[in-house]
């Protein structure tokens, strides 16, 4: 890349970075002002993570603490230093020194040396946006330049052949096979009725089943419940007039419920706990549902990328195949644009399209 004199050089990097935890202090007034009290855990752990990167960033680029307002010119120096490029010679290249990448990776600051994904680079990007406007002040991510770099990258990246890396929908297909691998074991009770949960609501976010509770468990009668989905990514962005946090829990999603709360006893707090030895424990992390996930469709010899989202992304899939009304997935979904919606409709719900037959019946 070609100097740019706008963009500040590099001030002594590496000597100047702090440690994580001292990065951590730096950041921890930021966070708590950046987010709300009711904000999901999952939330508090992304945006503490990105304030601690642009600290350690900023210490190993330029030898200073970061402060609010960032000037435009680290910004964009920002992104190019961990945005791949093809440069003039068609190599691959971005601008991050290697002894700067190193030092993060060094600080724990980075997992490992070279550039980002486009998406992490703009969620980096959007974090520092939302503390300049809790601030309020000059906010530099929203000016011309960075948009139209981070627009631009994502057209090359579309150019390369990039595309994002979506999990594997788990279709009814799927699901089937994850649930027969339950047995009646208290594992496999809670596993068939967390899959159950997690597909038959409404396609439920891995941090959603986590945060399940008994207390907002309803039941209607011998074929059902109604679960009252009160924290959800949707409703701290301020809940849509057409949105309710009633999701349906009913037939077999309600029987398979209905078996692990008798087997496992509980009669309050969280709905799905962990296992010591055939004994309840604590509430599951969001990562441990996603671990349910993966193994389950391991044991059932599923081939795909599996995660929690799997659940989420197959529950729109397969209602998208079986001509389920798009209003009605995203009353249950939760989603308040169409846009994001359309964007779980995976390869298998493509071909159940009914568009694409329109010359069925039309040649001689």
């Amino acid at each position: 890349m070609k100097d740019n004199p706008a963009i500040p050089g590099l001030a002594q990097p590496v000597a100047a970075l702090t440690l994580p935890v001292q990065l951590a202090e730096q950041a921890a007034d930021a966070v708590r002002e950046l987010l709300a009290e009711a904000a999901a855990a999952n939330t508090t752990r992304s945006y503490t993570s990105a304030l601690r990167y642009w600290a350690g960033w900023h210490a190993a680029r330029y030898g200073i603490e970061l402060r609010l307002p960032v000037p435009e010119a680290v910004v964009l120096q920002f992104v190019v230093d961990h945005v791949v490029r093809r440069n003039a010679d068609g190599e691959l290249a971005w601008e991050l020194p290697p002894a700067v990448d190193q030092a993060l990776v060094a600080a724990g600051l980075k997992a490992k040396p070279g550039p980002w994904t486009l998406s992490t680079v703009r969620h980096r990007v959007a974090v520092l946006s939302t503390a300049h406007r809790l601030k309020q002040v000059t906010n530099p991510c929203e000016q011309p330049a960075i948009r139209t770099v981070l627009s631009r990258a994502a057209r090359a990246a579309v150019k390369r052949g990039e595309r994002p890396r979506k999990k594997t929908a788990i279709t009814l297909a799927e699901l089937e096979a994850m649930l027969r691998t339950c047995d009646d074991s208290l594992e496999g009770l809670r596993d068939r009725a967390l899959l159950c949960f997690g597909f038959a609501s409404g396609g439920r976010r891995r941090s959603e089943i986590a945060a399940a509770d008994l207390r907002d468990l309803r039941r209607l009668s011998d074929t059902g419940y109604i679960y009252r989905l009160e924290h959800s990514k949707t409703q701290q962005a301020g809940v849509s007039a057409s949105s309710t946090p009633d999701k349906p829990v009913l037939d077999r999603a309600a029987l398979a419920l209905k078996d692990w709360l008798e087997a496992s006893g509980i009669t309050e707090g969280a709905i799905f706990r962990r296992l010591w030895k055939q004994r309840l424990g604590p509430a599951l992390s969001p990562a441990a549902v996603g671990e349910i996930v993966q193994r389950r469709a391991r044991l059932a010899g599923l081939e795909g990328d599996f995660g929690g989202h799997s659940l989420r992304s197959g529950f729109v899939t397969e209602a998208s195949r079986q001509g389920v009304a798009l209003p009605a997935i995203m009353q249950l979904t939760e989603h308040r644009a169409v846009a994001s919606v359309i964007g779980y409709f995976q390869t298998g719900g493509a071909a159940a399209n009914p568009a694409a037959r329109l010359l069925e019946g039309s040649l001689p």
